[in-house]
């Protein structure tokens, strides 16, 4: 069973040509662009989000345990063109590492790893989760629905 859907809300402001700014309903913001300087460019984005979710769902368990030493996760994905022309993302890969102190709470949050990043693959992570779905995305001009 489906829980009933809380929806979530991002705004996209134009700050100039090829540069924006995303803001959130508690106001906070990020800036990204179309990758002509440093800012994140939305596949970025979209990369970090996949990571982010998981690095959270595993670092909020494993952290009560113990801090961690190293704490990195590595998220790739090659950009393809499709059968219809379309460019995707494929063979997204999120890769952690995460280490903790050789002592009795380190080596506890050290167990938990594996086990959290499966929850996480497999059930926790909303943005990966969806990603993996086919989940309907309907664009509107003004708030009609285009064709």
């Amino acid at each position: 069973m489906t829980t009933p859907p809380a929806r979530r809300q991002v705004s996209v402001t134009r700050r100039e040509t090829g540069r924006y700014t995303a803001t959130n309903s508690r106001g906070g913001t990020l800036d990204f662009g179309s990758g002509q300087d440093e800012e994140f460019t939305p596949v970025e984005l979209l990369l970090a989000a996949i990571g982010g979710c998981s690095a959270v769902d595993v670092d909020i368990v494993t952290a009560r345990r113990a801090e961690a030493d190293q704490f990195e996760v590595t998220i790739s994905g090659a950009k393809v063109t499709d059968e219809s022309g379309g460019v995707r993302l494929d063979d997204v890969v999120v890769d952690f590492t995460v280490r903790f102190d050789d002592d009795e709470e380190g080596r506890r949050a050290a167990s938990m790893v594996e086990r959290l990043v499966k929850l996480s693959r497999d059930k926790d992570c909303t943005v990966s989760r969806t990603v993996e779905h086919a989940t309907d995305v309907e664009f509107r001009l003004e708030g009609t629905p285009l064709d």
